[in-house]
């Protein structure tokens, strides 16, 4: 048994080739949730969804995020509207009083939905809707997740890391905002202060995640901060940690981020930005899996390959290389 802590494009990428080497059906995922927001009444998990369109087969591997070849009427009849309307455009961020009347898990990460600021495809968006319904009829978060992995026929187990409210804010220069709207409508160019993950002291992991994290651990080359973080401010999570086999992939060339700001997120959190950074992030790992040309020197195992994917050949050397890294340190 093996699980994999993902979120962002990292660690999915990783899974393009992981069952090469494990078994789906002995293979869970646990899923960042501190990038969810509500946009526009509709409750989007971001990754959540990668995972789920990329067991399903439908998954857009030229983005990592939507659909293949979805279409975006709805989106661009929004930004129609709202520009016909002279309503303005960008991220509105709900007013304070509204961020926490309404669904709970929805707290602190309500946006509006005039002229959605992320692009969301219209079969993308019946995911959302359908997530949302689940949700408003008294399901949690993780029973919607199961009931959508049914839906496309997912091998593996997702478990959402929390059925409670965690939101990802980022303070920087311009003011907190939340991750996805420091991302994806400032695409990361504020200076960053500092992060906060808001309502991590008050969630619980989701059921199942605990008993999952008792089994080996691989941490997935996703951002440590901002993919990974949230989870580990979850009661009991580092503790669980602790006490079991974790491998940790890099995603870093040495100073320099795969995607996403990576480095900038981990210099804000007092972490060195560069792969020798993970021994900060990741104190309870007990291996390392780094690029080949990469010369991070950590006082633990480190095993080194290629960590470029872009196929699934690729894929599979890394999962392979994590693989080896396990047998060693079991």
């Amino acid at each position: 048994m093996v699980t994999f802590l993902s979120g962002g494009t990292g660690t999915p990428k990783v899974l393009d080739g992981a069952g090469v080497v494990f078994s789906p059906e002995e293979t869970t995922v646990v899923a960042n949730t501190g990038d969810d927001i509500e946009l526009g009444g509709l409750f989007v998990s971001p990754d959540v969804d990668t995972l789920l369109f990329q067991g399903g087969g439908v998954l857009d591997r030229e983005t990592w995020w939507g659909i293949d070849g979805d279409t975006h009427r709805t989106n661009t009849a929004l930004a129609d509207i709202a520009d016909a309307a002279g309503l303005p455009g960008g991220p509105q961020y709900l007013p304070e009083e509204k961020q926490t009347n309404g669904m709970e898990l929805a707290n602190w990460r309500r946006f509006s939905g005039v002229d959605e600021f992320m692009t969301i495809g219209d079969r993308d968006r019946a995911v959302h809707i359908t997530r949302t319904s689940l949700l408003q009829q008294g399901h949690t978060l993780c029973e919607a997740t199961q009931r959508l992995a049914d839906a496309f026929d997912v091998s593996i187990d997702i478990l959402p890391m929390s059925n409670d409210p965690v939101a990802s804010l980022v303070h920087t220069e311009d003011g907190t905002m939340h991750f996805q709207e420091f991302w994806v409508a400032h695409r990361g160019e504020p200076a960053v202060e500092t992060v906060e993950f808001r309502g991590s002291s008050n969630a619980q992991p989701a059921p199942g995640v605990l008993e999952a994290l008792s089994e080996t651990v691989v941490v997935g080359p996703s951002n440590p901060v901002t993919s990974i973080g949230p989870m580990l401010t979850l009661p009991g999570v580092a503790e669980a940690l602790s006490e079991t086999t974790v491998v940790a992939v890099s995603p870093f060339l040495g100073d320099d981020a795969f995607s996403g700001p990576a480095g900038e997120l981990m210099g804000a959190v007092d972490a060195t930005p560069n792969t020798e950074g993970l021994a900060t992030a990741y104190p309870f790992a007990d291996a390392f899996v780094v690029d080949d040309t990469d010369d991070a020197v950590f006082d633990r195992p480190t095993f080194q390959t290629d960590i470029r994917i872009d196929t699934p050949d690729d894929a599979a050397r890394v999962a392979r290389t994590i693989e080896q890294a396990i047998e060693v340190v079991e």
